[in-house]
């Protein structure tokens, strides 16, 4: 399980550190791909295959597709060197928006991936109390 937050910077050749929090649980091997908000996914293999399964799932729907298409055209594989840097394809560096500074949140069973500038424009939690309410609908109380 992944949790935290993390900052980090994307090095003049487009590569950045996965924290060492994160770096055993993700695996020497994972997957990065587009992710929602602006952020990029990143999942280790075992976590990205079950993703995978639930999207084969999907309707024969335009918007399905749509879904499927987003995540897997996005998608790369990436393994860490020694000192736990990846290169994150331009694609992708361009589409979540990193450039210098950058932040590593803890989601669960992914990694998201943020430009310092998105995390903070979406890391507001005013409206938290709400959106636990409305939680209890799924099973989930506090």
């Amino acid at each position: 399980m992944f949790m935290g937050e993390f900052n980090h910077s994307v090095d003049a050749k487009g590569r950045i550190i996965i924290p060492s929090k994160f770096r055993e649980d993700l695996g020497e091997e994972f997957v990065l791909t587009l992710g929602l908000d602006g952020c990029l996914f990143a999942y280790p293999y075992s976590e990205w295959e079950l993703f995978v399964e639930k999207l084969k799932t999907l309707p024969g729907t335009k918007e399905a597709r749509q879904l499927q298409r987003y995540f897997m055209a996005g998608a790369a594989a990436c393994e860490a060197d020694k000192q736990g840097r990846i290169l994150i394809p331009a694609k992708l560096r361009e589409s979540a928006g990193l450039e210098k500074d950058i932040v590593f949140i803890g989601v669960l069973n992914k990694i998201e991936i943020w430009s310092k500038e998105r995390w903070d424009e979406n890391n507001d939690f005013e409206d938290v109390d709400a959106i636990a309410e409305r939680m209890s609908e799924y099973g989930i109380s506090f």
